[in-house]
């Protein structure tokens, strides 16, 4: 039976705790200093020895997300190792059938497969926050016959404002990837084909006429106990998050307070445990009135949340431990006024902490968080978190850290512009 805001309240097994997740990038990394700060075992399954959380975790067997064998030895290890207390993810790509199985069978799943599915399925999360009427653009499915689905389409650009609509991969997408505006059926005419040979099914949306982008993180244990973080903004580039407002400026009270009531509804009627970051589109009404449509779910820590690892009394990644072993949930106020994350996309360095010298001189509040991944065009290699009283002073600041890490020039005189 999953579990939901009104299942019995769980007890967390006594001795020691053990959260298995599976994905071995960075937030499965930066769940590690959380959990040795709360005296937790993490064990992550990786895909690579040198992946980015191997890096960190000492108990990081190598292993494919949607290898059976090796998620039931992360579960259970063979080699004497103790059984995990609960298994939780740091991405949505594992087979639901055997997530079924394992919760049959005694392990506790978090989030589980009847959640996670809306992650992996934009079509099922559209249908399902439909049925719960949470706010969502017009879309609808296209058929998985071409000529079938290049009409569909049609008849939704024609209906469309503007002739254009947001034409996304059920699965599989992300950071832009699986998403394309279009105006016509020939600019997904390789996608209708990809869908005949057997790849994933598309569903069109509208274009939102949005003026910006908010994100509403919420965290939700087993026994139904929810917190909310404060809004955020936030600010993409090429369609990957550059940078992250906590709060999210000049943003009306009551936008806010119904962006944290859609993300508990959403994390509720979904029964998601863990931690829910919620996409949404600010817009306004006819009556120049702000209102808020869901985007996009991501059913574990996310990048919208990585300010509050140095900008809230609780960081994501803590919350999502606590909230995956049912622990009472922490405190998710601001610790500043204003905090700033700016991502690390890319590098013009051989290593990035080349810049390390440079900029902890240059800004000596500034906290840095790199991945340790490889350097490649547009990788998210690490972030910036800045907080302080002076919001344009704070986004300058962390701004400017990033752009060091990239290996670009900045001199003491330049501006957020310069680098928008």
């Amino acid at each position: 039976m999953p579990e939901t805001a009104h299942a019995p309240r769980t007890v967390t097994p006594r001795g020691p705790l053990t959260v298995a997740v599976v994905g071995g990038g960075q937030l499965a990394r930066m769940m590690a200093p959380a959990a040795g700060e709360l005296g937790v075992g993490l064990r992550v399954l990786v895909e690579d020895p040198a992946s980015s959380a191997a890096q960190v975790v000492t108990d990081a067997p190598v292993g494919a997300a949607s290898g059976e064998g090796a998620i039931r030895d992360l579960i259970a290890p063979s080699d004497g190792r103790p059984a995990a207390t609960v298994l939780t993810f740091e991405h949505e790509h594992v087979p639901n059938a055997l997530l079924t199985d394992l919760i049959a069978h005694g392990t506790p799943v978090r989030p589980g497969p009847h959640a996670l599915v809306q992650a992996q399925d934009k079509i099922a999360m559209r249908r399902r926050l439909t049925e719960l009427g949470v706010p969502c653009p017009r879309w609808a499915p296209l058929p998985t016959d071409p000529a079938a689905g290049r009409a569909a389409l049609a008849d939704f650009l024609a209906a469309s404002t503007g002739g254009e609509a947001v034409v996304k991969t059920s699965r599989g997408g992300y950071d832009g990837k699986g998403v394309r505006v279009v105006s016509g059926p020939d600019d997904v005419a390789d996608w209708f084909d990809a869908v005949a040979a057997g790849g994933p099914a598309l569903l069109v949306e509208e274009k939102v006429p949005f003026t910006r982008e908010l994100a509403a993180l919420v965290a939700r244990r087993p026994s139904g106990e929810v917190r909310t973080w404060p809004v955020v903004e936030s600010i993409q580039r090429d369609g990957v998050c550059a940078e992250v407002i906590a709060p999210a400026p000049d943003l009306d009270p009551a936008t806010d307070a119904r962006a944290r009531e859609i993300a508990v509804a959403v994390a509720e009627g979904l029964d998601v445990t863990g931690v829910l970051a919620v996409e949404l589109f600010e817009t306004r009404g006819a009556d120049g009135s702000p209102q808020v449509w869901v985007n996009e779910l991501a059913m574990r820590p996310h990048n919208s949340g990585h300010w509050t690892i140095d900008g809230a009394v609780t960081s994501q990644f803590e919350q999502h431990l606590r909230a995956v072993l049912d622990l009472p949930l922490g405190d998710t106020a601001a610790r500043a006024p204003w905090t700033v994350m700016a991502n690390v996309l890319g590098s013009h360095l051989e290593a990035l902490t080349d810049a390390l010298p440079e900029l902890m001189a240059r800004f000596p509040e500034a906290r840095v968080n790199l991945y340790g991944k490889g350097i490649r065009p547009g990788r998210k290699l690490g972030h910036v978190n800045v907080s302080g009283d002076d919001l344009a002073e704070v986004r300058r600041r962390a701004v400017e850290a990033a752009a060091l890490l990239r290996g670009d020039e900045v001199s003491t005189s330049s501006t957020i512009e310069e680098h928008a």
